[in-house]
């Protein structure tokens, strides 16, 4: 984009209203789940999903997992182990998340740690500038800028960010919601 003045997203409130839930939670790598498979405890097991998207749990190996919802992998692996024990009820509890990429906010530049952070229902611009530790002395927070991929369009949108309003003036008209996928951009002032 060029230098022009880019579109504000719409004010948020700091508590919503009515809290909702999310998108449905997608596992990614190097999350903990929980294998549960009911009467039979030697099939049950914690794993972790390695960074190639796949688990290992007994009986099972290299089971796909990135991408799927809990309920999804369960039920996968309700057929695979279909050929071991009749009619196996398995549970997929997901206990330590990282999410995949496209469910993480994302935020980078002048900050006091820049960091991914997992996307929690009803996350705010607040939210995830209290959770990298704020600004950095040299950050020009109002000249910030979060960039969105479009699922509708297929395209990236860059919207402007006044951050230093929100966090240096309290303005509560600078706090936006985020959205799963979301990326911030924090630049250094010139002086």
């Amino acid at each position: 984009m060029g230098g022009g003045a880019r579109p504000e997203l719409p004010s948020a409130s700091f508590v919503t209203q009515k809290e909702g839930p999310g998108e449905q939670y997608v596992i990614g790598p190097l999350d903990q789940l929980q294998v549960f498979v009911w009467r039979n405890p030697e099939l049950s097991a914690k794993v972790q999903v390695r960074p190639d998207g796949r688990i290992t749990t007994p009986l099972i190996n290299d089971m796909p997992a990135v991408g799927k919802t809990p309920a999804m992998l369960a039920d996968d692996l309700k057929l695979a182990l279909g050929e071991y024990i009749k009619d196996p009820i398995v549970s997929v509890i997901v206990e330590n998340f990282s999410g995949t990429y496209s469910q993480q906010v994302r935020i980078v530049g002048a900050t006091e740690k820049p960091a991914s952070i997992p996307y929690r229902a009803n996350m705010t611009l607040l939210d995830a500038m209290i959770a990298v530790g704020g600004l950095s002395e040299f950050a020009a927070g109002n000249k910030a800028r979060l960039v969105r991929f479009d699922r509708e369009t297929g395209k990236q949108k860059e919207y402007g960010v006044r951050i230093g309003k929100l966090l240096k003036d309290g303005d509560a008209a600078a706090n936006v919601r985020l959205e799963p996928g979301d990326v911030i951009i924090i630049p250094e002032s010139m002086f």
